[in-house]
């Protein structure tokens, strides 16, 4: 009996949004009109890319930047919840697929010592520059017409099933907890004996009551959580049955 637990990170892991929270290192915190204002909707990563020469054009460093990042807050409950599933490794795989990037996780991560809860991490590569400029690529390419051009997240999680089951992992259930618009496409392809857990108040869970409303609800169960202790009293219901 193995579950696996797949975890958005910018609103679901951290409270805030990795890529937004260090615009805090920018000079008076802010960026200027012209580059706020860049953004075409489906290419937030060339936005970053920007968002990156700016802070580096500033003299912005790297140990600067990871300062401000490890001073991001989890979301409530959520240190509870992963050191619960720390302790309980034997019975859940879990995963990170996000829209953020290695660097900014990593950083997050390894400074609260959750990083060995994790199998996986999918996200946006950065990297340092031999400039010390941070730069970031889109993670892969897709055909997805739903999701922004650098990621669709149904397609990661169904890579990723592939290549467990041709290791001859399969899963009890899937649990697949998010809050965001591009979290949808993945739960879309969750079967009925898995569940999708979007965050109360969040773009996720208007998105699947919307479907629901249209009669075409989504197949898994669905159960929503405004704190990750839910999150936990689920997952501590589910190892007992």
């Amino acid at each position: 009996m193995k579950f696996l637990l797949v975890f958005d990170f910018d609103h679901t892991i951290v409270d805030e949004n990795s890529d937004t929270w260090i615009v805090k290192c920018a000079p008076e915190k802010k960026l200027p009109n012209g580059l706020r204002n860049s953004y075409r909707p489906g290419h937030w990563t060339e936005y970053m890319g920007r968002v990156f020469v700016y802070l580096g054009d500033n003299g912005i460093k790297e140990d600067e930047m990871k300062r401000t990042m490890t001073t991001i807050p989890f979301t409530a409950g959520m240190v509870d919840l992963l050191g619960f599933i720390g302790e309980n490794k034997e019975l859940f795989d879990c995963i990170i697929v996000s829209d953020s990037n290695t660097i900014f996780i990593e950083w997050i991560l390894k400074a609260s010592d959750f990083h060995k809860v994790f199998d996986e991490v999918f996200t946006n590569p950065a990297a340092f520059s031999s400039t010390g400029y941070l730069t970031v690529q889109n993670f892969h390419a897709h055909c997805c017409a739903e999701c922004p051009k650098n990621l669709c997240k149904r397609k990661v999680l169904k890579e990723f099933l592939d290549k467990q089951l041709e290791r001859g992992v399969s899963y009890t259930q899937i649990v697949y907890i998010g809050d965001g618009g591009n979290d949808l496409c993945p739960v879309m392809i969750l079967k009925k004996d898995d569940i999708a857990m979007p965050r109360q108040g969040y773009t996720l869970e208007k998105k699947i009551s919307q479907l629901a409303q249209d009669l075409s609800p989504v197949e898994c169960s669905v159960l929503v959580w405004s704190s990750a202790t839910d999150i936990m009293s689920y997952l501590k219901a589910l190892i007992k049955k």
